[in-house]
C-alpha cells in the first residue's frame, strides 16, 4: 500500500531488496519491462508461454493496468474468451513526466509482489 510516511531511502531499500529476490530467482536483475511481462504472465495465469512479440506487449499493457488498478485509475472489465483480462480505465493517469510513472509503478510493483506473499 502507498505509505505516505514512507522515506525516499525506504522506498529504495525495498526496490533493490525485491530486485534481489528476483535476481536470485531468475539468475540476472530483472529490467522494468521484464517485470512487467512477469506480472502479465502472472494476471493472464496460463503458464509460461511461449509468447508472440505482440502477446508480450498485450501481457505488459495487462500488467500496467493490474498495477495502476491498485490507485483506483483502471478496473478489470472483463476477461475474454481467451482468458485474457481486459481492463477498463476509470480516470487519467496524472504523470507530468516518465520519472513519476515508472516511481508509481515500481511502489505498486512492491504492492503486487507484497501482496503475492501474503
Amino acid at each position: 500500500m502507498l505509505d505516505p510516511q514512507e522515506t525516499e531511502s525506504q522506498f529504495e531499500q525495498r526496490w533493490w531488496e525485491l530486485m534481489n529476490e528476483m535476481r536470485a530467482r531468475f539468475g540476472k536483475k530483472p529490467d522494468m519491462n521484464a517485470l512487467l511481462l512477469l506480472i502479465g504472465v502472472q494476471e493472464l495465469g496460463q503458464g509460461a508461454g511461449p509468447f508472440t512479440k505482440e502477446q508480450k506487449q498485450d501481457l505488459m499493457h495487462i500488467a500496467t493496468c493490474r498495477l495502476f488498478s491498485f490507485s483506483g485509475f483502471y478496473e478489470l472489465e472483463r476477461v475474454d474468451e481467451e482468458g485474457w483480462p481486459h481492463y477498463r480505465l476509470l480516470q487519467p493517469l496524472p504523470f507530468s513526466n516518465l520519472k513519476e510513472q515508472e516511481r508509481m509503478l515500481k511502489w505498486h510493483i512492491l504492492e503486487y509482489f507484497d501482496s503475492m506473499d501474503g
